[in-house]
């Protein structure tokens, strides 16, 4: 498991996932091989990568960020992101004077072709809860400090509409071509909980 450290102990729930798959693969139904191609598709075919190249095209194209504003979703399905969860995208861009940060107040929607899985922490009832009251306050908890003359808006994905924020591009890569772009570009920066 990624992050996981030699020195301590699986979580219960990495060894009940554990135990599951092993017991589903011994009865035959599953096989490890398909476990192992969805778990390929979450990592490499969808997810926070995806929106990274979005964002990443964004801030070289200005032609492309103008379609990606006006209408996302077909402007982010011409680089090949499209799909379930992601049919009615906005994309809100971050400026010097507006911050935008997504949330799902009600579950956990989220744009999966091109942010991946949720976080734990975007579907966690706290988040839901105190960043529609208290922005700033959530948005320092993550390591974010948005001065008192940027307004903060805050926007509610929901099954028929989800967002992604484009968030501002750092000083200094202005001149960095797009596989250097996306690789500075974070899943927290596109749900607004993090500088880029």
């Amino acid at each position: 498991m990624a992050g996981h450290k030699h020195n301590e102990p699986e979580s219960d729930i990495v060894l009940r996932v554990k135990a599951m798959e092993q017991l589903l693969t011994e009865k035959g139904i599953v096989d490890p091989a398909q476990i192992d191609l969805v778990v390929d598709y979450f990592e490499t075919k969808v997810g926070p990568r995806n929106g990274a190249r979005v964002v990443a095209r964004a801030w070289s194209d200005p032609d492309y960020k103008t379609r990606l504003l006006e209408n996302a979703s077909p402007a982010i399905a011409e680089l090949g992101f499209a799909g379930m969860q992601g049919e009615d995208m906005v994309v809100l861009e971050n400026t010097p004077g507006v911050h935008n940060v997504v949330v799902c107040t009600l579950c956990s929607c989220y744009p999966w072709p091109v942010l991946g899985l949720p976080p734990n922490w975007y579907k966690s009832p706290p988040y839901r809860a105190r960043v529609v009251r208290e922005p700033r306050a959530v948005l320092e908890e993550f390591g974010m400090a948005v001065g008192d003359d940027v307004e903060v808006r805050v926007w509610d994905s929901s099954a028929e509409l989800r967002y992604m924020v484009l968030p501002m591009q750092p000083a200094g890569t202005e001149g960095m071509d797009e596989d250097d772009l996306a690789s500075v570009v974070t899943r927290n920066g596109m749900i607004g909980v993090a500088p880029v």
